[in-house]
């Protein structure tokens, strides 16, 4: 049996047809189990793009820590606070 996965809104969402419906036995708000015919990376696993292992932002952190300070970059500075980022608390600035 085959379903459609559509967007609703910001989700992705498997479209079942009345027929399926039926013949799974499944109703609104049940939970059910999603196989496909993709393998997913275990937990854990490395993410590689085009063979070659994608490191994570800790691993990056980790690798900058270990050089040294003159492998940390410099400070950004973005301007002043202009528009809606502008946070009135007990913290301005």
């Amino acid at each position: 049996m085959e379903a459609k996965i559509i967007r609703w809104g910001d989700d992705l969402v498997v479209r079942l047809s009345p027929q399926a419906v039926t013949q799974l036995g499944v109703n609104e708000g049940e939970t059910v189990e999603v196989l496909s015919k993709r393998q997913i990376p275990a937990s854990g696993a490395r993410r590689t793009v085009n063979g070659v292992a994608v490191p994570t932002l800790a691993e990056m952190i980790a690798e900058m820590d270990r050089l040294g300070p003159s492998h940390r970059p410099a400070p950004l500075d973005w301007g002043p606070d202009v528009g809606a980022e502008i946070i009135r608390d007990d913290y301005d600035r």
